[in-house]
């Protein structure tokens, strides 16, 4: 039986049900895809800002006094704002509806922008950059309070590929900023040039989404989802996770500029000629993690995607150690696509594994959708909001890494050691009991469970 069509109250969906395919082809798509870009806009233009210092210190030379140290602690700061406002934002959603924070937190863009285009100038000192490059870190929440949104709007079965469309539409907002950069440096461009371009670029996408975005009247705050999505440990191992594909992305991406500089003795605009091409590639890959772990599970994808970031840590600590800048920055890329994809297949394995626990309680059909859609929305908050610290701890690894050794070495080392924890926990919670080995005392709604853990 076909749903009615969505009542509209302003821009206001009271009904929606993607889960009726009949609805979904009828009116349903259309609405979410149109959702899905202009989120996509905002969410994009919100990472540029809050990768903005990435490329900022770039432009700093001796004449602004900030030494490598300093560089990497501003990076860190602003990495950590953007990790903790991630949570208010995810709630801010049910709060104010999808399409109106939407409008609110792409208009916020506009301070951190206009105070850095004020302070941007050498004599200024290290604590009122510090000071403006936190503010830049609300650029950060845009990504929780977009992929709350659009998880609203999809299907279970095409959460995966819309998922990981919407966070590497975003993402992408790095590489782009970054060569916006490299284009201005490269024509004797000073960094208010850089921030003159985004001023009204925010505009644009706060006015757009203002016009053609929709708040879902179904999404409602809920406290209590939030009390027991962070009672749930898949939650926080989900969170663990994300560190090592999300935390690695976004911390790369703040850092790659400035170990070409620190460690191999390159200009700014040879490093930015560099830096654009891990992130943009790693951007890009990201709706086909979520593709891939739509058709082979997320757990699979992301057990091997983190073999494959330790073999590529462990090339790079060798690359480091002979001063090899060629095959470093190969393999930095190399790191950076497979970030990128295990940033799409570990998104997409949050719906399943709450859709999991609503069949092992006994839930089904609609109940058991609701059921995981309540709790996989409010863990995509702090999931994604610890997986937004791993950038801090990069960068604050690499900072200790050029104090102590003169190199990023030791910082790599440190993480080539993390991914294998990784894989070991992906292995053990999600794949250590693979189909076909479920023990026969376990109950119908043990096994539901545990097939569609095998398949997230």
């Amino acid at each position: 039986m076909t749903a009615p069509a969505p009542t509209r109250r302003g821009r206001w969906i009271e009904r929606w049900d993607p889960e009726d395919e009949a609805f979904w082809n009828a009116t349903g798509e259309r609405i979410a895809r149109r959702n899905l870009w202009f989120s996509v806009l905002s969410e994009h233009i919100g990472f540029s800002v809050w990768t903005l210092w990435s490329v900022l210190v770039l432009f700093m030379g001796p004449e602004y006094g900030l030494t490598p140290a300093d560089k990497f602690l501003l990076t860190s700061m602003v990495t950590l704002v953007g990790a903790v406002v991630r949570v208010p934002y995810t709630f801010a959603v049910a709060v104010f509806g999808g399409r109106n924070w939407t409008v609110v937190s792409a208009s916020l863009l506009l301070v951190p922008t206009i105070a850095a285009f004020t302070v941007m100038k050498p004599g200024t000192s290290f604590s009122t950059f510090l000071l403006v490059g936190l503010l830049a870190g609300i650029g950060g929440g845009n990504f929780a309070s977009s992929m709350t949104n659009i998880n609203a709007f999809f299907p279970l079965r095409k959460k995966g590929w819309a998922l990981g469309l919407n966070a590497g539409g975003g993402n992408i907002g790095v590489p782009v900023i970054q060569l916006i950069a490299l284009a201005i440096i490269g024509a004797s461009g000073g960094p208010r040039v850089l921030l003159g371009i985004y001023i009204p670029l925010i505009v644009v996408a706060a006015v757009l989404a203002a016009l053609c975005m929709d708040n879902l009247a179904s999404v409602k705050n809920d406290t209590g989802a939030a009390k027991d999505a962070a009672r749930d440990g898949h939650t926080w191992i989900m969170a663990f996770l994300y560190v090592g594909t999300f935390g690695s992305f976004i911390g790369y991406s703040f850092a790659f500029g400035q170990v070409l500089t620190n460690q191999f003795g390159r200009t700014p605009l040879q490093a930015a000629y560099l830096t654009f091409i891990g992130p943009l590639l790693g951007s890009l890959i990201r709706p086909v993690g979520g593709w891939l772990a739509d058709r082979y599970g997320g757990a699979r994808i992301t057990l091997w995607n983190y073999v494959g970031m330790a073999a590529a840590t462990a090339v790079l600590i060798g690359a480091g150690m002979r001063k090899s800048l060629p095959l470093f920055v190969s393999v930095f890329v190399v790191l950076f696509v497979l970030s990128g994809l295990g940033n799409g297949s570990t998104y997409k394995m949050i719906p399943g594994i709450f859709q999991a626990k609503a069949l092992a309680r006994g839930l089904e059909g609609e109940a058991a959708v609701a059921h995981g859609r309540r709790l996989s929305g409010a863990a995509m908050g702090l999931i994604g909001a610890v997986g937004a610290l791993g950038g801090v701890g990069i960068n604050l690894a690499f900072r200790q890494s050029f104090l102590s050794y003169g190199s990023g070495t030791g910082a790599f080392v440190a993480f080539l050691g993390f991914y294998a924890v990784c894989f070991v926990v992906t292995w053990a919670v999600y794949l250590r009991r693979p189909i076909g080995r479920i023990p026969a005392t376990a109950s119908a709604s043990e096994e539901k469970a545990q097939l569609s853990y095998a398949e997230v």
